[in-house]
This record gives C-alpha cells, structure tokens and sequence, in this order.
C-alpha cells in the first residue's frame, strides 16, 4: 500500500473511517480539533453522518444513541473535553455498548494549556467517571499507529461491548509522518458481528431490546457488576500489549509509553553506545498494563525508570507489578513541557551510577523515588 504524509489526527480520522465508523459525534477543543474538521468533509463523502454537537455532554449521549442501535460510532476530545463526557462514558459501558473515544491530551489541571501531557493516564486506565468499569485503552507512539489502533478499536470494541479509548497527546496529534493507511473494511465483514442485542426495531417479531443502567433492585446491580468484572477478567488475559526495546540483557528498565517511549528509546540508544545496558518497556494497553511483563523484567534489573509527561501516574502501576523487588524511580515533565533526549540519557547515567562531566546538571523536572512517596 502507498504511504501518505499526514498529520497524526488526520490519519486517525481517516482510519475510522476506513474501520467503518459512519457516525461521529464531538465538539472542537484544541489540540484534537482537526479530527471533527477532516471528518465534516469526509463523513459525507462516505454516507456517514458527522454532527458537531452543542456540548461534550451531548456529543457522548448521541454515541450512546448511535451504539445501542449497533452503528460503529466514535467521538473525540482533549482532557478536559473527555472531563465533561465522563458520565456519559460510564453509562456507556454499564449498557456494555461499543464504541470509540479518543482523547488527544493537553496540560492541566484546570483549563492547562494546548500542550501535550499524559496526566489523563489516571482517568483513562482507573475508570475516570463513577462506578467499577473499565476502559479498553490502546496508547500509540507514532502516527502509523493511531491509524493501526483506530482501525482495530471498532473490532475489539464489538468483540467485548466495551467502550475502547485511543489516548494519544498533542505533540502526537499535531505531528506528520508517513503513513500506510488500512484498506476499506467491507460492510458485510463489519456486519458480521452478532448485534441481536441492538435496538433495531422489532420486525423480527422478538422481543424489544431496552438499555438500562438504572437499577434499583441491589442484587441486580450486583448481578451487573459481576458479569461486567467476569468480562474484564477476559480482556486482561486476551488483550495485554507491549514492546519491549533491549530488554534481553538490560540492568536498568525504563518505562514509558506514547510518545515519550520514542524519545527514551533514542537516549537508551545514547546510554549503550557508553556502555550502559538499559532497556525499555513500552505499555501498548495501559489498561490491561502488561502487569506480568513488568515483573518478569523487573527480575533481572536494579532499577526501574518510569518517564512520564505528568507528575507520576503511570509509575503506580509499575510499582503495583513489581512490588518492592526493586527501587522504581520517576523523572516526569509537567504543564506542557516535553522530557529531552538529553535529559532522559542524564537520568539513565545517574541511576546507573555513572558521571559524565560532559553532562550539564539538568534541574528541570519532577523526580522521585517510589519508597520515598
């Protein structure tokens, strides 16, 4: 297949397209607004329906709408954005219907900036809204795979009837690489999955399918929530995902995910050129975390490194897999502000006990070790 250059939102918009997904729902919030504007020309061209709704409370009620009547259906944000969808997030998955969310991250608290962050780690992977639920959610690294990501989220989200969330950041959605884009998906194949339980009309003479997460009933909702945990337990032992970038004979892991993971990679290719045997672990589902890889690899190590682009979330999972086998320590930028190469290979030296007087002291930056939180 030819590659195209194309920016990061772009090239996810036009795979959803491509996955199936005739019907988007959402509100522009910078930095994401280029998927709701490529999609207002293409949705048309495709038979889809784009709307730009009044709000992001409305935006994630019509894709409510749009996956109870078993239509392939998505919207997009940032931080924020998804903030106010929340509810709206957690009755989705109560009625276990399936859908796409994509949240492009931006810094915060509050209104932040425009910026890429991944302080949404926590809101994505813990639930985020009320309630035990879980999202599906994939982090890509390169452009090539928010396309990839986006095109395989529609089926997964069918298989488990669960909402599916492509966390990607600013830097990543405004960026432009090549591209290989995913071929049409036929509508016979999309068709394919069992929808019985769509609200499609009765014509059939069965039954009506209601969706309901009212449950006043307690044995009811708890019947709800065991059947919910029992499914979870399924994805967690079907759909980890993870890289691993010389691990083989690594003493210091690090741990990174999106976009950063890109950038520690080049300052681990830094660290061996000196020597240093450090290694990468790359979360692909930050939920499911690939929980057993990390405790395997945390067996042949010293240290653990996690780099973030918050003040620390991701590493809590790291530490909950490993347990107190080994010291984790934490280097993170907040507020926008992206790590260097520079400052990533300065971390690495300084936890595996080498000075470079070639190296300036780099303050800037969060940095901590887990025991000492």
């Amino acid at each position: 297949m030819e590659k195209v250059l194309m920016k990061g939102n772009e090239a996810l918009a036009e795979s959803a397209i491509r996955a199936g997904c005739r019907y988007y729902f959402g509100y522009p919030i910078t930095p994401q607004s280029e998927i709701p504007e490529y999609l207002s020309k293409r949705m048309p061209q495709v038979g889809g329906v784009f709307l730009q709704a009044e709000s992001e409370v409305a935006a994630i009620n019509m894709v409510y709408g749009a996956a109870a009547a078993g239509a392939r259906t998505m919207t997009s944000s940032s931080s924020l954005g998804i903030s106010l969808k929340l509810e709206g997030i957690s009755y989705i998955a109560a009625a276990e219907l399936p859908c796409v969310i994509v949240n492009i991250m931006r810094g915060g608290p509050g209104l932040g900036g425009i910026q890429p962050a991944q302080s949404d780690y926590f809101q994505a992977t813990k639930g985020g809204g009320h309630g035990d639920y879980r999202l599906i959610v994939y982090a890509p690294s390169s452009v090539q795979e928010l396309a990839d990501m986006t095109y395989q989220a529609f089926d997964i989200a069918d298989m488990y009837r669960n909402p599916v969330m492509i966390l990607g950041d600013g830097l990543l959605g405004q960026m432009m690489e090549q591209v290989e884009l995913p071929e049409f998906k036929e509508n016979k194949l999309i068709k394919t999955a069992d929808k019985s339980w769509a609200a499609t009309g009765t014509k059939e003479s069965r039954p009506p399918n209601i969706f309901n997460t009212l449950y006043l009933d307690p044995e009811k909702l708890e019947e709800l929530n065991l059947a919910l945990f029992e499914k979870y337990k399924a994805i967690e032992s079907r759909e980890v995902r993870a890289e691993e970038y010389m691990t083989a004979d690594a003493d210091l892991l690090l741990v990174a995910y999106g976009i950063t993971a890109r950038i520690v990679k080049t300052a681990i290719d830094e660290a061996r050129k000196k020597g240093i045997k450090a290694g990468l672990m790359r979360p692909i589902t930050l939920w499911p975390f690939p929980k057993a890889l990390a405790n395997q690899l945390s067996a042949q190590v010293k240290c653990i490194l996690t780099v973030e682009m918050s003040q620390g979330q991701l590493i809590e999972d790291v530490c909950l897999a490993v347990g107190r086998r080994v010291p984790v320590h934490f280097y993170g930028r907040v507020g926008g502000m992206i790590p260097s190469v520079e400052a990533v290979y300065h971390e690495i030296c300084r936890y595996a006990g080498m000075k470079d007087d070639a190296l300036l002291e780099l303050d800037a930056g969060i940095r901590y070790t887990y025991a000492e939180v």
